[in-house]
């Protein structure tokens, strides 16, 4: 048992080592509450972490009605009993004194509170009379990644078959949705290939854009334990910042922002050059080998050494990993998924494994990560851009099988253009044809980009919102009804992980107030609005988590998320279990693919795909000609530049990213004592070669400023690539006295006051990663460091290895020019 470690200092914890192809061996983590020992606590309430993708299973302690704490579940799969700081001590935040107790409605401008018939009343009127008035294209459901699945199933039979609109996405749209498009590019069908227990045997992992020890901090803590044991992996990293896993990579590669197309095409290309293809494999399961061969030929690493400012030697050196690997693991996270090439680069991963024959065998597999807790059930249930079960929207006959189970006739379900993606949605409300928003459990006015925008959007004269949260958030302020929420440890659901391991999170304790869960008020909802099938009966028929787990199951027979095999006695007995799970695998499924592609089909299929560098999306007809016998596809892109380049005004590039001790917004995190002192304030990276140019120290207040608007923060000098600038994106506003945005007299302190309105064609994802930006002194250091993290990639940089740059501010100016007019082909 790991209890009286200092989990914020040393995040990962003691090592137990363990060999290739061995089991991993067990380590309980342990928090309880101050004067709490273990023989006190009255009962442990089985659960698994709301805070990060993991799926990482514990205990809820719990005593006198209130939790105390929790320990990691020792047999649980994907954990072996530890937790991550987030895991340890989020929890804390569900008794925080100012959360939501009772609903509020405004009044003459002000938020008042009010009781829940008052609140719901006033929904429903407005929604009725937007139906009459204007349509179901006037209401839209913008959700979150952090619901149950029986939350998300229940939402989209309401706003599907219900309203019967076509807007309805979740915030997994800016983490999750380049994944899914990925897996439906190459595979025809969303869901992990590959399991956390290819870590145990894999002999290479690579990391793309994948800070997995802050993200996934357990999966990290599995590396290192195999990285002390017998037949270590060797690591390949991709990324610009000096993270965990870029120090302990055999090969670190950190390209310019915008650049991991050019990469990855000539990572290719030196395996198709150098002949390192499973033939048998491409020819048994592929269709597009050879346009891949023809569209890397000229990708050479010296071509790419140019475009990403990587040393070719590198380059030549990643690909010799990852070409003789026997055993390859890949994993892939938002330093793919939010730039403008983000499904290009994620399914030029995808061909790696593809032309290498390395997938459906242990350790031999890729993970399309996710960034959030349930981002899979958002996808599964169709609570996002999808129709539940993964189900194709082009596809009549899925539509069909939708509404038999609905039993509502087609028509009712909107398919006859593309789900409306979240980015879309709030354009509509901008330009007025949305007049109605109801937001769960997210919080658009810190996450999305360009704030300022997103501010005026929330704030529009003619649009009701709706805020379903636990605090007071920055986007709860600009609402028109706010309802309190039960979470996590309040109210019991199941929940699917980033490699399709299903856990049951049980009630522990009741929820403050008047708060209820999700699934109360949308049913709550379902009912006011007498919703109702073609025969005239309820349309939403269950009324409680376990009767809407049922009703899922059967939405599920027969997809890819099959989940007929499982029920809560189940994932109470045995604890996680990866779908798909039926008669053919009533135990479930540890790898997808081990006997050749499944859901590819064009009868079963997803998505009939889109272009890579357009998002233009094909039909059935051009599908079933490209793929008739429903192989996996090898999709080729060349590479394009962002669209937003640094120029003299705005000389660096901009990305932003996580911290290991923050989740999202920092509704929850920013309550918890241990995780707030470990990062209470935003901060900003540079480069020591950037800094000395600048005349920049440690500590000191600095303005960072893009053409959307500007943010200040300490300042952290790192080794983080030259040219490009770092801002964690969790702080908004909540806990200072401007409450909702930046005062009239300040820069703002949201990373997402500078980011830019646009999104990767093919799966809409948001770019965080490539804005262009300017960085100013606005105060000196005291001396005091920034107030970053020295445990994570924020540590600073060591202090004796800065050297001034030559030539001095002149040069690093003219440096940056270059580099400018470089990328852009020579254009201004």
């Amino acid at each position: 048992m790991e209890s009286s470690i200092d989990r914020i200092g040393d995040p990962w914890g003691s090592r137990v080592p363990h060999g290739r192809h061995k089991s991993w061996a067990a380590r309980v983590d342990t928090f309880l509450s101050e004067g709490v020992e273990p023989a006190m606590v009255q009962g442990w309430v089985q659960a698994a972490s709301i805070l990060h993708s993991d799926g990482d299973a514990m205990d809820i302690a719990v005593m006198d009605g209130r939790m105390v704490g929790v320990r990691g579940r020792a047999t649980d799969r994907v954990n072996r009993g530890r937790l991550g700081p987030k895991d340890l001590f989020g929890w804390q935040a569900n008794a925080s004194p100012d959360r939501l107790t009772r609903p509020l409605v405004r009044e003459n401008g002000r938020l008042v509170e009010s009781d829940w018939d008052t609140a719901m009343s006033r929904i429903v009127t407005r929604s009725h009379g937007l139906l009459d008035d204007r349509g179901p294209g006037a209401l839209g459901f913008y959700t979150s990644g952090q619901l149950f699945l029986e939350e998300y199933y229940t939402l989209a039979i309401l706003a599907r078959a219900g309203i019967g609109t076509n807007h309805l996405d979740g915030n997994t749209r800016l983490c999750t949705s380049t994944a899914a498009e990925a897996l439906k590019e190459s595979f025809g069908c969303d869901g992990q290939p590959g399991s956390y227990d290819d870590i145990d045997h894999a002999d290479v992992i690579a990391l793309f854009g994948h800070n997995i020890a802050e993200t996934q901090p357990v999966q990290w803590m599995r590396i290192l334990d195999r990285l002390e044991g017998s037949e270590p992996p060797q690591l390949l990293c991709v990324d610009p910042r000096p993270t965990q896993v870029a120090r302990r990579a055999a090969v670190h590669l950190a390209p310019r922002i915008g650049t991991n197309v050019a990469l990855l095409n000539a990572l290719l290309h030196e395996i198709v050059r150098t002949d390192r293809v499973d033939h048998g494999y491409i020819e048994k399961n592929t269709v597009g080998y050879e346009e891949l061969a023809v569209g890397v030929k000229d990708c050479t690493p010296g071509w790419a050494a140019r475009i990403c400012d990587v040393p070719v030697a590198r380059i030549c050196e990643a690909a010799e990993l990852l070409g003789t690997a026997d055993h390859l693991l890949s994993t892939v996270l938002q330093g793919f998924y939010q730039s403008h090439q983000a499904t290009a680069a994620a399914v030029q991963v995808n061909n790696l494994h593809l032309i290498r024959g390395m997938l459906g065998r242990p350790g031999a597999g890729v993970l399309q990560m996710n960034g959030q807790p349930t981002a899979q059930n958002t996808r599964e249930c169709g609570a996002d851009g999808d129709l539940p079960g993964f189900r194709n929207w082009q596809n009549d006959a899925h539509v069909a099988e939708l509404a038999e189970v609905w039993n509502v006739e087609p028509d009712t379900i909107p398919h006859r253009a593309p789900p409306t993606h979240a980015m879309q949605m709030f354009r509509y409300a901008e330009q007025g044809s949305i007049r109605m928003m109801w937001i769960s459990g997210t919080n658009p006015a810190v996450s999305l980009p360009d704030l300022a925008r997103v501010r005026s959007i929330l704030a529009k004269e003619g649009l009701f919102v709706v805020v379903q949260d636990l605090f007071l958030t920055e986007t709860a302020r600009f609402a028109d009804v706010v309802l309190p929420a039960a979470t996590w440890g309040e109210k019991t659901g199941t929940f699917t992980n980033a490699d399709r391991t299903v856990h049951l999170t049980d009630k522990a304790v009741d929820p403050p107030g008047e708060a209820r869960p999700d699934l109360d008020i949308f049913l709550d909802y379902a009912a006011r609005m007498n919703f109702r099938d073609k025969d005239g009966g309820p349309l939403v028929s269950w009324q409680d988590p376990e009767s809407a787990f049922e009703a899922w199951k059967r939405c599920s027979e027969g997809r890819p998320c099959d989940y007929t095999g499982l029920t809560y006695t189940k994932l109470r007995e045995v604890g996680g279990v990866q779908w798909p799970v039926n008669q053919q695998a009533p135990e479930g499924t540890e790898r997808l693919y081990t006997e050749g592609i499944s859901w590819a089909h064009p009868d079963l299929c997803e998505s009939y795909s889109k272009d890579l560098v357009t998002g233009a999306a094909d039909d059935a007809s051009a599908y079933r000609s490209r793929n008739p016998d429903g192989k996996a596809m090898i999709k080729t892109a060349g590479y394009v530049p962002a669209h937003e380049q640094p120029n003299e005004q705005s000389p660096f590039q901009l990305t932003t990213g996580r911290t290991l001790y923050h989740f999202h917004t920092r509704t929850k995190t920013g309550r918890v004592p241990q995780l707030n002192k470990a990062a209470p304030e935003v901060w900003v990276e540079i480069s020591a070669v950037d800094a000395i140019a600048q005349g920049l120290t440690e500590g000191d207040l600095v303005e960072v400023r893009s053409p959307r608007g500007a943010l200040r923060g300490r300042l952290r000098i790192t080794e983080i690539r030259p040219g490009l600038l770092f801002v964690p994106f969790h702080y908004g506003y909540w806990d200072t006295p401007a409450g909702s945005g930046p005062n009239a007299r300040t820069a703002g302190r949201a990373a997402n006051e500078t980011t830019i309105t646009d999104w990767d064609p093919a799966s809409k994802q948001p770019l965080f990663k490539t804005a262009a930006a300017a960085i100013t002194l606005v105060e000196r250091t005291d001396g005091s460091q920034a107030p970053a993290p020295t445990t994570t990639a924020s540590a600073p940089a060591d202090p004796a290895g800065l050297q001034p740059t030559v030539g001095g501010l002149d040069a690093h100016a003219s440096q940056v020019r270059d580099t400018a007019w470089n990328l852009s082909g020579g254009a201004r």
